[in-house]
């Protein structure tokens, strides 16, 4: 069952209904992920110079909003901030893929 709106937890009677259903909040995500790495290639084309691909300031400020968010959604601090660290630094290394693409672009 391939549907939008996953049963929540307490409904799942078994692995595989709850399995289910985490499979559709993965494909989901993946949606999402996808829609934000667009916005961070787009950011590689308005940065004007490499240097300001890494911006600690906004990375700490980013991790502390989505902690934040997090909190008031019920999702764990320590997740929030492992995945989105990961998810930052992932980003960057492809933002800066993307910047230097562009260079050579031109």
């Amino acid at each position: 069952m391939h549907n939008d709106a996953p049963a929540p937890p307490e409904a799942c009677s078994s692995m595989t209904e709850l399995r289910e259903a985490i499979d559709t909040l993965d494909r989901q995500l993946v949606g999402l992920l996808a829609r934000r790495q667009r916005y961070v290639e787009r950011a590689a084309i308005l940065k004007q110079n490499r240097t300001a691909v890494r911006d600690e300031g906004r990375v700490e400020e980013v991790i502390a909003k989505v902690i934040a968010e997090g909190r008031k959604a019920g999702l764990s601090p320590d997740i929030a901030g492992a995945v989105w660290r990961s998810l930052i630094d992932a980003s960057i290394v492809h933002e800066f893929s993307a910047f230097d693409g562009k260079s050579s672009a031109n």
